[in-house]
C-alpha cells in the first residue's frame, strides 16, 4: 500500500512586506528635509517573520 503524502499549506505573505519582513524608507536631513537616501528596517505589520497575520 502507498502512502500519501500530506502537504501543510504554505503561510500567507505578508502583503506590506511582501515577505521579505524589510521594509525601506526614504532618509530626509536637513531643515528643507532633502533627500539623502533609502535604508531598510523591519516591518512593523509582520515584525519582520514575513507572514501575514491571522487577524
Amino acid at each position: 500500500m502507498a502512502t500519501t503524502k500530506t502537504t501543510t499549506p504554505e503561510p500567507a505573505k505578508c502583503p506590506t512586506c511582501k515577505g521579505s519582513g524589510e521594509v525601506s524608507r526614504t532618509v530626509r536631513v536637513g531643515r528643507k528635509r532633502r533627500t539623502v537616501g533609502r535604508q531598510t528596517g523591519l516591518c512593523l505589520i509582520c515584525l519582520g517573520s514575513g507572514q501575514a497575520s491571522n487577524d
